[in-house]
Protein backbone atom coordinates (compact mmCIF):
# COMPACT_ATOMS: atom_id res chain seq x y z
CA UNK A 1 0.00 0.00 0.00
CA UNK A 2 1.31 3.70 -0.93
CA UNK A 3 1.83 5.91 1.90
CA UNK A 4 -1.20 7.86 0.03
CA UNK A 5 -3.42 5.10 0.11
CA UNK A 6 -2.24 4.61 3.78
CA UNK A 7 -3.54 7.85 4.93
CA UNK A 8 -6.53 7.68 2.88
CA UNK A 9 -7.39 4.49 4.60
CA UNK A 10 -6.40 5.87 8.10
CA UNK A 11 -8.62 8.49 7.13
CA UNK A 12 -11.36 6.60 6.31
CA UNK A 13 -11.68 4.34 9.09
CA UNK A 14 -11.54 7.95 11.91
CA UNK A 15 -14.27 9.73 9.91
CA UNK A 16 -16.99 6.35 10.32
CA UNK A 17 -15.38 5.42 13.63
CA UNK A 18 -16.64 8.01 15.54
CA UNK A 19 -17.83 4.65 16.72
CA UNK A 20 -16.44 1.25 16.39
CA UNK A 21 -18.44 -0.29 13.58
CA UNK A 22 -18.98 0.82 9.56
CA UNK A 23 -22.06 2.08 8.16
CA UNK A 24 -23.11 -0.99 6.48
CA UNK A 25 -22.32 -2.75 9.73
CA UNK A 26 -24.55 -1.17 12.23
CA UNK A 27 -27.01 -0.58 9.65
CA UNK A 28 -27.40 -4.36 9.32
CA UNK A 29 -27.46 -4.90 13.13
CA UNK A 30 -29.60 -1.94 13.85
CA UNK A 31 -33.12 -3.07 15.29
CA UNK A 32 -36.29 -2.39 13.83
CA UNK A 33 -37.91 1.25 14.08
CA UNK A 34 -38.95 2.27 17.51
CA UNK A 35 -42.84 3.02 17.19
CA UNK A 36 -44.63 5.93 18.35
CA UNK A 37 -47.20 6.09 21.13
CA UNK A 38 -48.22 2.48 21.77
CA UNK A 39 -52.46 2.65 21.19
CA UNK A 40 -52.00 5.94 19.72
CA UNK A 41 -52.28 6.79 15.49
CA UNK A 42 -51.17 10.30 15.81
CA UNK A 43 -47.21 10.88 15.34
CA UNK A 44 -46.12 13.74 17.54
CA UNK A 45 -43.82 16.34 16.56
CA UNK A 46 -41.43 18.83 17.90
CA UNK A 47 -40.33 21.97 16.41
CA UNK A 48 -36.61 23.29 17.36
CA UNK A 49 -36.12 26.27 15.39
CA UNK A 50 -38.45 28.13 14.40
CA UNK A 51 -37.47 30.42 11.73
CA UNK A 52 -38.74 30.06 8.02
CA UNK A 53 -37.18 26.79 7.25
CA UNK A 54 -38.29 25.27 10.59
CA UNK A 55 -41.86 26.42 9.50
CA UNK A 56 -41.60 24.97 6.33
CA UNK A 57 -40.57 21.80 7.35
CA UNK A 58 -43.20 21.76 9.85
CA UNK A 59 -45.22 22.01 7.40
CA UNK A 60 -44.30 19.36 5.20
CA UNK A 61 -44.63 17.09 7.77
CA UNK A 62 -48.45 17.99 8.59
CA UNK A 63 -48.94 17.44 5.04
CA UNK A 64 -46.88 13.98 4.90
CA UNK A 65 -49.17 11.94 6.98
CA UNK A 66 -52.80 12.29 8.12
CA UNK A 67 -51.80 11.37 11.64
CA UNK A 68 -49.48 13.65 12.36
CA UNK A 69 -49.58 16.70 14.69
CA UNK A 70 -47.41 19.42 16.03
CA UNK A 71 -47.15 19.02 19.35
CA UNK A 72 -44.14 21.14 20.96
CA UNK A 73 -42.16 24.19 19.45
CA UNK A 74 -39.24 26.21 20.81
CA UNK A 75 -37.12 28.75 19.61
CA UNK A 76 -34.59 31.40 20.99
CA UNK A 77 -37.13 34.42 20.47
CA UNK A 78 -40.58 34.25 22.02
CA UNK A 79 -41.86 36.35 18.96
CA UNK A 80 -40.00 34.05 15.91
CA UNK A 81 -42.22 30.65 17.86
CA UNK A 82 -45.50 32.88 17.57
CA UNK A 83 -45.21 33.85 14.25
CA UNK A 84 -44.42 30.27 13.07
CA UNK A 85 -47.44 28.92 15.35
CA UNK A 86 -50.00 31.67 14.04
CA UNK A 87 -48.75 30.54 10.24
CA UNK A 88 -48.98 26.89 11.12
CA UNK A 89 -52.29 27.13 13.05
CA UNK A 90 -53.91 28.86 9.82
CA UNK A 91 -53.07 26.33 7.70
CA UNK A 92 -53.78 22.97 9.73
CA UNK A 93 -56.38 23.91 12.55
CA UNK A 94 -56.75 21.28 14.98
CA UNK A 95 -53.69 19.37 14.18
CA UNK A 96 -51.20 22.16 15.68
CA UNK A 97 -51.68 21.14 19.33
CA UNK A 98 -49.37 22.93 21.02
CA UNK A 99 -50.98 25.11 23.86
CA UNK A 100 -48.74 27.80 25.84
CA UNK A 101 -47.16 25.27 28.25
CA UNK A 102 -45.61 23.20 25.62
CA UNK A 103 -44.21 26.51 23.77
CA UNK A 104 -40.56 26.83 24.62
CA UNK A 105 -38.25 29.32 24.74
CA UNK A 106 -34.97 30.29 25.20
CA UNK A 107 -31.70 28.29 25.11
CA UNK A 108 -32.82 25.45 26.47
CA UNK A 109 -35.90 25.40 24.51
CA UNK A 110 -34.50 22.07 22.52
CA UNK A 111 -34.48 20.21 25.44
CA UNK A 112 -38.15 21.36 26.75
CA UNK A 113 -39.22 20.35 23.49
CA UNK A 114 -37.32 16.85 23.39
CA UNK A 115 -38.88 16.22 26.88
CA UNK A 116 -42.45 17.11 26.46
CA UNK A 117 -43.43 13.64 24.84
CA UNK A 118 -42.68 14.24 21.04
CA UNK A 119 -42.02 11.09 18.51
CA UNK A 120 -39.66 13.01 16.03
CA UNK A 121 -37.80 15.66 16.02
CA UNK A 122 -37.19 18.58 13.99
CA UNK A 123 -34.06 20.37 13.98
CA UNK A 124 -33.73 23.80 11.90
CA UNK A 125 -32.07 26.30 14.56
CA UNK A 126 -28.84 27.69 13.43
CA UNK A 127 -26.06 25.07 12.35
CA UNK A 128 -24.01 25.81 15.34
CA UNK A 129 -26.29 24.37 17.62
CA UNK A 130 -26.85 21.11 15.29
CA UNK A 131 -24.84 18.77 17.10
CA UNK A 132 -26.11 19.13 20.58
CA UNK A 133 -29.09 19.05 19.40
CA UNK A 134 -29.02 16.19 17.98
CA UNK A 135 -27.12 14.33 20.91
CA UNK A 136 -29.99 15.38 22.72
CA UNK A 137 -32.49 13.75 20.54
CA UNK A 138 -30.92 10.42 20.17
CA UNK A 139 -30.43 10.41 23.62
CA UNK A 140 -34.48 11.07 24.46
CA UNK A 141 -35.14 7.99 21.07
CA UNK A 142 -36.47 10.64 18.84
CA UNK A 143 -36.49 10.31 14.77
CA UNK A 144 -34.85 13.10 13.58
CA UNK A 145 -34.77 15.43 10.64
CA UNK A 146 -32.33 17.37 10.50
CA UNK A 147 -31.35 20.42 8.38
CA UNK A 148 -28.12 21.07 6.95
CA UNK A 149 -25.63 21.65 7.22
CA UNK A 150 -25.05 19.24 10.15
CA UNK A 151 -22.16 21.14 12.06
CA UNK A 152 -19.65 23.73 11.33
CA UNK A 153 -16.78 22.41 12.45
CA UNK A 154 -14.73 19.33 13.45
CA UNK A 155 -15.78 19.12 16.60
CA UNK A 156 -19.43 19.17 16.08
CA UNK A 157 -19.14 16.69 13.10
CA UNK A 158 -17.24 13.70 15.56
CA UNK A 159 -20.35 14.67 17.94
CA UNK A 160 -22.64 14.25 15.19
CA UNK A 161 -21.15 10.51 13.86
CA UNK A 162 -20.78 9.52 17.42
CA UNK A 163 -24.26 10.07 18.49
CA UNK A 164 -25.25 8.66 15.15
CA UNK A 165 -23.82 5.15 16.20
CA UNK A 166 -26.47 5.08 19.20
CA UNK A 167 -29.16 6.38 16.66
CA UNK A 168 -28.84 2.98 14.43
CA UNK A 169 -28.79 1.03 17.67
CA UNK A 170 -32.09 2.64 19.10
CA UNK A 171 -33.65 2.04 15.34
CA UNK A 172 -34.21 6.13 15.39
CA UNK A 173 -34.73 7.47 11.65
CA UNK A 174 -32.26 10.06 10.63
CA UNK A 175 -33.32 12.29 7.76
CA UNK A 176 -30.86 15.17 6.07
CA UNK A 177 -31.66 18.17 4.63
CA UNK A 178 -29.84 18.08 1.80
CA UNK A 179 -33.34 18.07 -0.40
CA UNK A 180 -31.82 17.54 -3.75
CA UNK A 181 -31.24 13.97 -3.39
CA UNK A 182 -35.31 13.18 -2.78
CA UNK A 183 -35.63 15.25 -5.91
CA UNK A 184 -36.69 12.92 -8.90
CA UNK A 185 -34.71 14.10 -11.37
CA UNK A 186 -31.65 13.87 -9.89
CA UNK A 187 -32.37 11.18 -8.11
CA UNK A 188 -32.35 9.26 -11.71
CA UNK A 189 -29.73 10.85 -12.95
CA UNK A 190 -26.78 10.01 -10.17
CA UNK A 191 -28.72 6.83 -10.19
CA UNK A 192 -27.57 6.22 -14.14
CA UNK A 193 -23.72 7.65 -12.94
CA UNK A 194 -23.69 5.36 -10.55
CA UNK A 195 -24.77 2.49 -12.48
CA UNK A 196 -21.92 3.71 -15.37
CA UNK A 197 -23.66 5.71 -17.88
CA UNK A 198 -20.68 8.24 -18.21
CA UNK A 199 -17.89 5.92 -16.73
CA UNK A 200 -15.56 6.77 -14.11
CA UNK A 201 -16.60 9.91 -12.69
CA UNK A 202 -12.96 12.13 -13.07
CA UNK A 203 -14.04 15.40 -12.68
CA UNK A 204 -17.20 17.64 -11.35
CA UNK A 205 -17.56 21.45 -11.33
CA UNK A 206 -20.40 22.46 -9.42
CA UNK A 207 -22.05 25.85 -8.68
CA UNK A 208 -23.75 27.99 -6.31
CA UNK A 209 -23.99 31.59 -7.34
CA UNK A 210 -26.38 33.53 -6.19
CA UNK A 211 -27.65 37.01 -4.01
CA UNK A 212 -26.46 38.08 -0.38
CA UNK A 213 -28.86 36.62 2.40
CA UNK A 214 -31.40 39.22 4.08
CA UNK A 215 -29.80 40.84 7.02
CA UNK A 216 -32.01 42.74 10.23
CA UNK A 217 -30.09 46.15 11.58
CA UNK A 218 -29.63 46.16 15.02
CA UNK A 219 -32.44 47.49 17.17
CA UNK A 220 -32.20 48.98 20.31
CA UNK A 221 -31.86 46.53 23.40
CA UNK A 222 -30.51 43.79 21.27
CA UNK A 223 -27.58 42.06 22.94
CA UNK A 224 -24.28 41.15 20.83
CA UNK A 225 -26.35 37.42 20.88
CA UNK A 226 -29.43 38.90 19.79
CA UNK A 227 -27.78 40.43 17.22
CA UNK A 228 -25.54 37.77 15.73
CA UNK A 229 -28.62 35.13 16.09
CA UNK A 230 -31.00 37.15 14.24
CA UNK A 231 -28.40 37.29 11.36
CA UNK A 232 -27.43 34.01 11.90
CA UNK A 233 -26.19 33.46 8.37
CA UNK A 234 -23.43 36.02 8.36
CA UNK A 235 -21.73 35.37 11.76
CA UNK A 236 -19.31 32.51 10.86
CA UNK A 237 -19.82 30.64 14.62
CA UNK A 238 -23.55 30.06 13.51
CA UNK A 239 -23.48 29.28 10.03
CA UNK A 240 -19.77 27.63 9.24
CA UNK A 241 -20.02 30.77 6.02
CA UNK A 242 -22.17 30.68 3.32
CA UNK A 243 -20.12 27.93 1.90
CA UNK A 244 -21.01 25.66 4.55
CA UNK A 245 -24.66 27.26 4.95
CA UNK A 246 -25.83 27.38 1.44
CA UNK A 247 -23.47 26.35 -0.86
CA UNK A 248 -22.82 22.90 0.82
CA UNK A 249 -25.66 21.70 -1.21
CA UNK A 250 -23.74 21.92 -4.35
CA UNK A 251 -20.37 20.22 -2.62
CA UNK A 252 -23.20 17.55 -1.84
CA UNK A 253 -23.78 16.96 -5.58
CA UNK A 254 -20.11 16.42 -6.01
CA UNK A 255 -19.97 13.96 -3.17
CA UNK A 256 -23.13 11.96 -5.21
CA UNK A 257 -21.22 11.97 -8.49
CA UNK A 258 -18.49 10.02 -6.29
CA UNK A 259 -20.42 7.93 -4.54
CA UNK A 260 -19.09 8.79 -1.27
CA UNK A 261 -15.72 8.76 -1.76
CA UNK A 262 -13.86 11.43 0.16
CA UNK A 263 -11.20 14.08 -0.68
CA UNK A 264 -7.89 13.84 0.08
CA UNK A 265 -7.44 17.04 0.76
CA UNK A 266 -8.90 20.57 -0.28
CA UNK A 267 -6.93 23.66 -1.32
CA UNK A 268 -9.53 27.03 -2.00
CA UNK A 269 -9.73 30.73 -2.50
CA UNK A 270 -12.21 32.89 -0.93
CA UNK A 271 -12.22 36.42 0.13
CA UNK A 272 -14.63 39.44 1.55
CA UNK A 273 -15.52 42.28 -1.31
CA UNK A 274 -18.86 43.60 -1.04
CA UNK A 275 -20.33 42.85 2.28
CA UNK A 276 -19.87 46.40 4.50
CA UNK A 277 -22.67 46.73 6.73
CA UNK A 278 -22.20 45.79 10.39
CA UNK A 279 -25.03 42.61 10.68
CA UNK A 280 -22.95 41.38 7.21
CA UNK A 281 -20.91 40.03 10.16
CA UNK A 282 -17.54 37.95 9.39
CA UNK A 283 -18.43 35.82 6.57
CA UNK A 284 -16.50 35.86 3.04
CA UNK A 285 -19.33 36.44 0.14
CA UNK A 286 -17.24 34.41 -2.76
CA UNK A 287 -15.20 30.95 -2.03
CA UNK A 288 -13.64 28.58 -5.25
CA UNK A 289 -12.35 25.24 -3.51
CA UNK A 290 -9.82 22.19 -5.64
CA UNK A 291 -10.82 18.44 -3.93
CA UNK A 292 -8.24 16.52 -4.70
CA UNK A 293 -8.73 12.38 -4.61
CA UNK A 294 -6.49 9.42 -4.03
CA UNK A 295 -7.35 8.12 -7.40
CA UNK A 296 -5.78 11.26 -8.74
CA UNK A 297 -8.99 12.94 -9.56
CA UNK A 298 -9.59 16.44 -9.17
CA UNK A 299 -13.26 18.24 -8.61
CA UNK A 300 -14.41 21.97 -8.57
CA UNK A 301 -16.62 24.31 -6.22
CA UNK A 302 -17.49 27.64 -6.59
CA UNK A 303 -19.92 29.95 -4.51
CA UNK A 304 -20.61 33.36 -4.59
CA UNK A 305 -22.87 35.48 -2.48
CA UNK A 306 -23.12 39.15 -4.30
CA UNK A 307 -25.77 41.50 -5.78
CA UNK A 308 -26.22 42.59 -9.42
CA UNK A 309 -24.03 39.25 -10.70
CA UNK A 310 -25.00 36.16 -12.76
CA UNK A 311 -26.80 33.50 -10.54
CA UNK A 312 -25.73 29.81 -11.55
CA UNK A 313 -26.38 26.60 -9.80
CA UNK A 314 -25.17 24.00 -11.95
CA UNK A 315 -22.83 20.50 -12.25
CA UNK A 316 -20.51 19.48 -15.13
CA UNK A 317 -19.95 15.64 -14.76
CA UNK A 318 -16.89 14.62 -16.49
CA UNK A 319 -16.86 10.43 -17.15
CA UNK A 320 -14.21 8.22 -19.07
CA UNK A 321 -17.47 7.38 -21.68
CA UNK A 322 -19.21 10.18 -21.01
CA UNK A 323 -20.28 13.69 -19.70
CA UNK A 324 -23.50 14.83 -17.91
CA UNK A 325 -25.07 18.52 -17.02
CA UNK A 326 -27.38 19.27 -14.47
CA UNK A 327 -29.08 22.67 -13.86
CA UNK A 328 -31.33 21.47 -10.40
CA UNK A 329 -33.07 24.99 -10.87
CA UNK A 330 -34.21 24.58 -14.56
CA UNK A 331 -34.25 20.95 -13.95
CA UNK A 332 -32.40 20.07 -16.21
CA UNK A 333 -30.52 16.62 -16.13
CA UNK A 334 -28.86 15.53 -19.23
CA UNK A 335 -26.59 12.43 -19.90
CA UNK A 336 -23.88 12.96 -23.24
CA UNK A 337 -22.14 10.06 -24.74
CA UNK A 338 -23.10 6.52 -25.59
CA UNK A 339 -25.67 6.68 -22.97
CA UNK A 340 -27.27 9.57 -24.02
CA UNK A 341 -30.63 10.54 -21.74
CA UNK A 342 -32.51 13.32 -20.76
CA UNK A 343 -34.82 13.36 -17.67
CA UNK A 344 -38.75 14.07 -18.41
CA UNK A 345 -40.41 12.39 -15.89
CA UNK A 346 -42.04 14.02 -12.80
CA UNK A 347 -40.66 16.84 -10.49
CA UNK A 348 -43.04 16.92 -7.05
CA UNK A 349 -41.56 18.87 -4.57
CA UNK A 350 -38.48 17.64 -3.02
CA UNK A 351 -38.91 19.30 0.14
CA UNK A 352 -42.30 17.28 0.65
CA UNK A 353 -40.54 13.96 -0.57
CA UNK A 354 -38.34 13.98 2.47
CA UNK A 355 -40.79 14.42 4.64
CA UNK A 356 -43.49 11.82 2.94
CA UNK A 357 -40.34 8.91 3.00
CA UNK A 358 -39.43 9.84 6.64
CA UNK A 359 -43.15 9.39 7.81
CA UNK A 360 -43.63 6.50 5.58
CA UNK A 361 -40.68 4.56 7.48
CA UNK A 362 -41.64 6.08 10.83
CA UNK A 363 -44.74 3.82 10.36
CA UNK A 364 -43.04 1.08 9.08
CA UNK A 365 -43.89 0.79 5.26
CA UNK A 366 -40.04 1.72 4.26
CA UNK A 367 -37.09 1.13 5.44
CA UNK A 368 -34.73 2.92 7.95
CA UNK A 369 -33.95 6.18 6.81
CA UNK A 370 -29.92 6.96 7.96
CA UNK A 371 -28.62 9.89 5.77
CA UNK A 372 -25.85 10.09 8.39
CA UNK A 373 -22.62 8.80 6.14
CA UNK A 374 -23.28 11.17 3.05
CA UNK A 375 -24.64 14.10 5.17
CA UNK A 376 -21.49 14.54 7.11
CA UNK A 377 -18.81 13.61 4.65
CA UNK A 378 -20.96 16.34 2.82
CA UNK A 379 -20.90 19.01 5.91
CA UNK A 380 -17.07 17.89 6.37
CA UNK A 381 -16.02 18.81 2.67
CA UNK A 382 -17.90 22.26 2.86
CA UNK A 383 -16.14 22.81 6.31
CA UNK A 384 -12.90 21.57 4.76
CA UNK A 385 -13.19 24.35 1.65
CA UNK A 386 -13.75 27.02 4.09
CA UNK A 387 -10.59 26.44 6.10
CA UNK A 388 -8.72 26.04 3.60
CA UNK A 389 -9.62 29.75 2.31
CA UNK A 390 -9.72 31.15 5.49
CA UNK A 391 -6.06 30.06 6.31
CA UNK A 392 -4.72 30.20 2.56
CA UNK A 393 -3.28 26.70 3.39
CA UNK A 394 -3.92 23.24 1.63
CA UNK A 395 -6.45 21.34 3.95
CA UNK A 396 -6.38 17.23 4.27
CA UNK A 397 -9.46 15.45 5.19
CA UNK A 398 -7.19 14.20 8.86
CA UNK A 399 -6.78 18.00 9.48
CA UNK A 400 -10.89 18.46 9.21
CA UNK A 401 -11.93 15.70 11.29
CA UNK A 402 -9.75 15.90 13.87
CA UNK A 403 -9.60 19.46 14.10
CA UNK A 404 -10.03 20.71 17.94
CA UNK A 405 -11.17 24.00 17.20
CA UNK A 406 -14.48 24.82 18.49
CA UNK A 407 -16.02 27.66 16.53
CA UNK A 408 -18.37 30.16 18.97
CA UNK A 409 -18.79 31.26 23.12
CA UNK A 410 -18.41 28.08 25.63
CA UNK A 411 -21.50 29.33 26.56
CA UNK A 412 -24.85 31.08 25.63
CA UNK A 413 -26.25 34.16 26.99
CA UNK A 414 -28.21 37.24 25.67
CA UNK A 415 -24.78 39.47 26.88
CA UNK A 416 -21.85 40.64 25.23
CA UNK A 417 -20.31 38.37 22.35
CA UNK A 418 -17.65 40.39 20.30
CA UNK A 419 -17.34 39.47 16.92
CA UNK A 420 -13.94 38.02 15.52
CA UNK A 421 -12.25 39.71 12.75
CA UNK A 422 -12.59 38.90 9.10
CA UNK A 423 -10.15 36.14 8.54
CA UNK A 424 -6.85 37.02 6.11
CA UNK A 425 -5.59 34.03 4.32
CA UNK A 426 -1.86 33.66 5.24
CA UNK A 427 -1.75 35.94 8.12
CA UNK A 428 -2.48 33.25 10.95
CA UNK A 429 -0.40 31.16 12.22
CA UNK A 430 -2.74 28.22 13.89
CA UNK A 431 -6.44 26.52 12.89
CA UNK A 432 -7.96 28.97 15.60
CA UNK A 433 -6.98 32.16 14.29
CA UNK A 434 -7.98 31.06 10.91
CA UNK A 435 -11.24 29.86 11.63
CA UNK A 436 -12.28 32.60 13.86
CA UNK A 437 -12.17 30.59 17.07
CA UNK A 438 -11.67 32.20 20.16
CA UNK A 439 -13.52 30.46 23.13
Amino acid sequence: MTEQSHNQEVSRRKFVAAGSMTMGALAATAPMSMAWAAGDDRIRVGLIGCGGRGTGAASQALRADDGVVLYAMGDAFSDRLQTSHNHLSNQFNERVDVPEPRRFVGFDAYQQVIDSGVDVVILTTPPHFRPDHFEAAVAGGKHIFMEKPMAVDGPGVRKVLEHAQQARAKGLHVMGGFCWRYNHPNRECYQRIHDGAIGDVVSAHSTYLTAPLGTKPRQDGWSDMEWQLRNWQHFNWLSGDHIAEQACHAIDKINWAKNGQRPTKAIALGGRQMRETPESGNVYDHFSVMYVYEDGSRCFHDCRQMPGCWNDNTEYLIGTKGNCYVNSWGPTQIIEGPNAWEYEGPNPNMYQVEHDELFQAIRGNRDRIDDTEDMMTSTLMSIMGRMSAYSGQQVTWNDAIESTDRLGPATYEMGELPVISVSVPGRAGSWDEWNGTAT
